[in-house]
This record gives C-alpha cells, structure tokens and sequence, in this order.
C-alpha cells in the first residue's frame, strides 16, 4: 500500500540558496508533469510547478513512514489550467543548465506574476471564471479576434490582399515549403536589404503554419516595434487571435495573453524575448526578426539569449525558424557559410528601387570653432550635409538625423576648476537634460537640479560639453528655421502613447526632420523619409569591445535603410555620415552596401584573435562596495576553476572593471572564462558552480555575482 504521489515540484529560489532543483511534495493523487500548485515552502506558500510524479514508497517500513512523513503537500492544484507542453519544461531544463541557473529561479521567473493571483482562496472559482472567459472569446485590450475563428469567418472582416511577391521573396518561400515537411528542417538565415519585403515572407510562412492548424511565434527585438508589426499581422489575419507578449502590458494584459498561448487559443505570438517561452501546444513556426539585435539577449537574472533558445526551441519542435535580419549577426552568418543554417537571400528592394547612395563627409577639413569656455567643436553639420537637409524641405520631403546619444549634452564643465557633471554613485557622468533642468545618470537614474554655478568653485559660467539629440534638436531648428522637426528616443517617448503618436505624426507627413537615437533606425517603415544623416558615429571604430564594429555596422545600415522605401523616391535617397575616420574599412563597405565584404574581413580578424564565434566565452561577474571584495571572490573562484577536471582546456583570465565600473554605489567586476570549445566550458561552468556557492560565504560583503554565459560585451 502507498501513501500518495511523490511529486517533484520546482520553486521559485535562488541558485545559491542550495534549493535550486526540484523539490518533493506527497500529493493525494498523481498530478501530470507541467501541472501549476501552490506549495509550501518553509512558512510561506509558493507557486511551483510539477516537474515529476512518482509512486511514494510503501509505508510498511518505519523508514517509509518518517520519510512519507515529512513530505508535505501541496495546498492548491490549478486543475482549470492544461499543463505546461512537455516541450516548454524541457526547453526551460536546457536553458538553467546552459545558462547555469536554478530550474526553479528560470522556469518560475519566465511565467506571469499576476498567475501568484491565482492561487489564493478560491483559486477554483477564479481558474474557471478566467479560463471561460478566454475559451469564450471574449474581447481583451490585446487580443484580436474571437478565439477559434477561421480567417473565412463570416463575422470577421475580409483579410487584406497580399501584395504580389518578388522572384527572390517567391524563392524564399519555395525554400520555407520544403522546410515545413522536412522532419528536422535547419534554421533559415533570411538575409534581406532593408525595404526587401522579409515582413511578408514571415506573414507567408504564417499563413501557412495556419492553414496546417499550427501556431506561429514572432519575435521583435524591441517594445516600439511591435505595435507597427502586430498592425500586420492582424490586418492580414483578421479572423486569427493574435495577442502581444512584451514588458509594457499590465499584469492583467501579460496574465491573459499567456494563458490565450496556453490554451491554444492564441494562433500568432507576438513579442519580445520573454515571448519566446510562451507556452505554444501546437507550434508550428517561430520567427525571430532583427535577430542580430542584441536586445535579444537578457542582461539580469538569468541572462539567455533569445534568439539563441529559438533557435533550440524550434529544433526541438521540429518546426522552421526564420532568422530574418539585413545586417545578421556573424554567427549566425558563420553558420549559414558552413551550411548549418539555411542562407536565403532577399537582393533586391520592393518595387526594384535602389538602396540609398551612403556619401562621408570628412568633419577633418572644417575649421573649428567655439562652444563654451575653453571648449572646441566643429559645427553640427557639414555645408553640404545641411544643403541636402534643405533639399528636401523644399520638394516637400522628410529626413532622418540619427545621434545615438540623448540628452542635451554628455556633461557639464567648469572651465575654471575643471569640475564634470559626475555621478556621486557610479563611474559615469550625468547628462544634461535642458528642457528638464536636470543632471541625470542614465544608469542609476539618480536626478539633479543643474547647480546655478559650479559646487566646487562658484564660476557661474558652466557649460555643457558635446551633444545629445535634445540639443542636435535646438540646433536643427536655428539652422532650419520653419522645418517642423520632433525628436524621438527615449526621453520623448518615456510617457504613456507618445512613441505611437511621433509615429503617427512621422507617417502622417507632419514632421520634416526626424532626429533620434538608434530607436528610429530600425524596423520603421518610413515611406517619405528620403535622407538619412548620422551625425558623431566615430566612438565605436575604436572601442575595446570586439562586437563594437558588427554593432555599428549594423546600426548604419539600418538607419540608411529607412531612406527611399517608397519606390518613387528610391533613385534620389541617400545618406551623409559626418566621420572624422572616412577611410575606415567599416566605411567602405558601407558605401556598396557590402555587407557579405564587412563580415568576410571581421570574421577573418576574430579567427586570427581566437574570438567567438570561433571560440567560447562567459563572464564570472562580481559586486560588491569594496571593489576588493570582488576581486578577491575573483581571485579565489579562479583557483578553484584551476583545480577541476578539464581545466587546461579552458583559459581564466584575470579580474578587470566593467567599462562602467560602479554602478549605484556597487563596484563591479569580471572575470572573462575562454575555451575553443562549447561543451568543455559548460562542463567546466557545471562543476565550478558548487565550488562557487562555497566561497560565498568566505567573502563577507560580497553584494552578488553571476555567471554570464555568451556575454555580448567584455
């Protein structure tokens, strides 16, 4: 005779509080694997989730009884919920090992927190009142379309005719259709100019994984773009439910659409890099758009990469993954040169227009002039630049001023005693913002008024030092007196509604000049825009991040990308790069839109330099108040990796600072772990990870640390 079911069920925990696996609970019944509870744990309750079921051992023995004993059980069963997809739980497994995190702290941190709603008294009642409302349709901010409905539905409005393909976009999905009937079908690197039409190859590929009975997941890499993008999809698929998943839902909005996805309700997906652990029962498609974007990748807590685990996710649905990007990531590249992805290429613009002609202008050859005490700057945009700005206002066309820097200027300087606008709390400067009359530090957000004459020395003549879209914005408006110019990033947008209504004012024809941060480069579908200015782009030639050229590179060809995507226009589109460096190599390609060129010479230079993706990387980070606290945790961590198994494969370097060293008050360290190959890191990172749970305690003020695997900056 038994006593129950042994339930194994995951929780939410820390990886170093030493319960990061599952846990065991005695359950009057069996309970199927994905099944949510709500357990005890110590004298909280907690939401979980069963990860495994087993007979609990016979009770004959004493032994059996003071074990069956001590187990405790769970207090609430979500039993109006189906359970998690077997897939789901064992992409989570795969994602806590890879990226060396606690299954509990992943698998419980990727679901919706309003689900901890759920699970108070009368969870039954509120389970069955929210799972009715969804199997019934019933309309939500986020959802569209009734739930079950055919795109032939008499109640839904007819879809909108698809426009006709190019020969290169027919190829695309000639090659997607094998894909689908293959049984393990290799990833597709769509590779497509700017204005190329890869939004309708993915609005194809969906329509198809539709008509099979199958759910798509589509992945943005950013919040602003997914609006432009759900607008899509959902004129072209007015009978399907679509629901968004992203960070600026309510909870309640992030709760239903979740549970629309887990239902099965949901047809498309639709959302940012947490989206790519939506619950899908019947996928049949993901879709990852911009995906060399490093967006995807999650800089706190577990920090996964989502373009990574779609990838994963897809080979282990066995369904397609499109990668689309103009500009793809050089490993993704890199993979599709050895064949492991599938390369499709989109050559050719819609409507056969031609990509914007990219001039440099070299800012060497202006003189000088004065800006402030002490300070030298040249002017803010080249004579020929500024002409082709007044081009445009004059045949009644728009323009793009690209600056990747917000604020009015980096810092505030007294020219007397030398004191900057520096950040009490981090290693940074705060920028100043003139409209607020503000000082802020754009890390830890700690906020000042502008002091009305320098704290240190009492000069009243304080002036800011270089330029941010807030003063490039002032600037255009002297030099282009009339223009109706709006400025977009993300100072301007910060407030409920504003991006969508500078969009619609850029769409509407309602600005001449459009100044912003990378936020307007990409992924925006700007028809009047017909020149492209990228004004101070220098910084990134020669930083000591190795993926800062592939960042910039990509950067410039989306913002060129934004001009001539109206098929009119197209002949007479270009972009001016104001560079004190115009015989970079980086710039020659962009000049012939050479993207294939700009990835053969990078490539090349990372083999030579044993750098990813010819070699495999992570980071063991440290905080704490005392920058030696964290090195010596550093320090000793080393000495341990040292003594493992495998250890003279994999190279630890020594402890460095971040380039922003201290952040609200916390230094910061890292230690960069290095091997030729993928699976000897992880198996090192798997057995170093006691070893550092064990020092932890021997470093008193030692704030966290973590490991960072795959690491976009080092």
């Amino acid at each position: 005779m038994t006593d129950g079911v042994r339930v194994r069920v995951v929780v939410e925990t820390p990886q170093h509080s030493g319960l990061a696996g599952p846990l065991d609970y005695l359950s009057e019944r069996p309970l199927t694997p994905g099944t949510l509870v709500r357990v005890p744990l110590g004298r909280r309750e907690v939401l979980g989730i069963v990860w495994h079921a087993m007979p609990a051992p016979p009770s004959s023995t004493p032994s059996a009884r003071l074990d069956n004993a001590a187990l405790r059980a769970p207090t609430a069963v979500f039993d109006m919920l189906p359970p998690l997809p077997a897939a789901w739980m064992v992409l989570a497994d795969f994602s806590a090992a890879y990226y060396q995190r606690g299954l509990g702290e992943l698998a419980l941190a990727v679901l919706p927190p309003e689900l901890r709603k759920l699970d108070a008294p009368g969870v039954a009642k509120r389970q069955a009142r929210l799972v009715k409302r969804l199997q019934r349709g019933t309309p939500m901010a986020i959802a569209r379309g009734p739930a079950n409905a055919s795109a032939t539905d008499a109640c839904a409005p007819p879809p909108a005719p698809p426009p006709a393909l190019q020969p290169d976009q027919q190829q695309a999905l000639a090659a997607f259709e094998r894909l689908v009937d293959e049984p393990h079908p290799k990833p597709m690197l769509l590779h497509g100019v700017t204005g190329s039409g890869k939004t309708e190859v993915y609005l194809r590929a969906t329509e198809q994984v539709l008509a099979r009975g199958r759910q798509a997941l589509v992945l943005v890499p950013e919040i602003n773009l997914t609006p432009q993008l759900e607008g899509r999809f959902a004129e072209r698929f007015p009978g399907r439910r679509l629901v968004a998943m992203h960070s600026a839902l309510t909870p309640a909005q992030r709760l239903s659409h979740w549970m629309t996805a887990l239902l099965g309700e949901a047809d498309i997906v639709l959302g940012t890099r947490l989206s790519v652990f939506a619950p899908l029962p019947r996928l049949g498609l993901v879709v990852v758009d911009e995906e060399h974007d490093p967006s995807y990748k999650q800089q706190e807590g577990a920090r996964y990469s989502a373009r990574d685990l779609a990838v994963y996710r897809a080979h282990l649905e066995r369904v397609p993954v499109i990668l689309g990007s103009a500009t793809p990531s050089l490993e993704s590249w890199q993979r599709a040169q050895e064949g492991r992805y599938l390369h499709v290429a989109l050559s050719q613009r819609v409507g056969g227009g031609p990509l914007p002609r990219v001039r440099l202008f070299d800012m060497g050859v202006l003189p000088r002039e004065k800006s402030g005490p002490g300070a030298a700057a040249t002017p803010v945009l080249a004579p020929l630049v500024l002409q082709s700005l007044r081009e445009r206002l004059e045949r009644g066309e728009q323009s793009l001023v690209f600056l990747n820097r917000r604020g009015y200027a980096p810092v505030l300087h007294c020219a007397d005693c030398g004191w900057k606008s520096g950040c009490p709390h981090c290693s940074a400067w705060r920028v100043f913002h003139k409209g607020e009359r503000s000082l802020r530090c754009h890390h830890c957000g700690f906020t000042e008024r502008v002091p009305r004459a320098c704290p240190d020395c009492g000069n009243l003549d304080i002036a800011p030092i270089g330029r941010g879209t807030e003063k490039l914005e002032e600037q255009l408006a002297e030099l282009l007196p009339g223009a109706r110019i709006a400025r977009l990033d993300a100072d301007s947008a910060r407030g409920k509604g504003q991006l969508e209504q500078r969009l619609a004012e850029v769409h509407a024809g309602d600005v001449d000049v459009l100044v912003g941060t990378q936020m307007v480069t990409k992924g925006h579908d700007f028809r009047r825009i017909t020149l492209v200015v990228a004004v101070n782009p220098d910084s990134a030639l020669f930083a000591s991040d190795f993926r800062a050229p592939e960042r910039l590179f990509a950067l410039l060809m989306q913002a060129a990308g934004r001009a001539g995507r109206d098929a009119e226009a197209a002949a007479r589109s270009e972009m001016w790069v104001q560079t004190w460096h115009p015989r970079h190599a980086l710039y020659a390609a962009l000049k012939t839109h050479d993207f294939a060129a700009f990835a053969h010479s990078q490539l090349a230079e990372r083999r030579s330099a044993g750098l990813p993706p010819y070699s495999h990387l992570a980071l063991l980070r440290a905080e704490a108040r005392d920058a030696a606290v964290a090195t010596a945790f550093l320090r000793a961590a080393a000495e341990a990796a040292a003594a493992l198994p495998g250890a003279d494969e994999v190279m630890v370097y020594p402890p460095v600072p971040p380039s922003v060293s201290k952040v609200a008050g916390i230094e910061r360290m890292q230690m960069l772990v290095e091997s030729a190959s993928r699976a000897r890191l992880q198996r090192l990172l798997a057995d170093w990870l006691p070893a550092l749970h064990g020092l932890r305690p021997r470093h008193k003020g030692l704030a966290r640390w973590a490991i960072d695997v795959d690491p976009l900056a080092i």
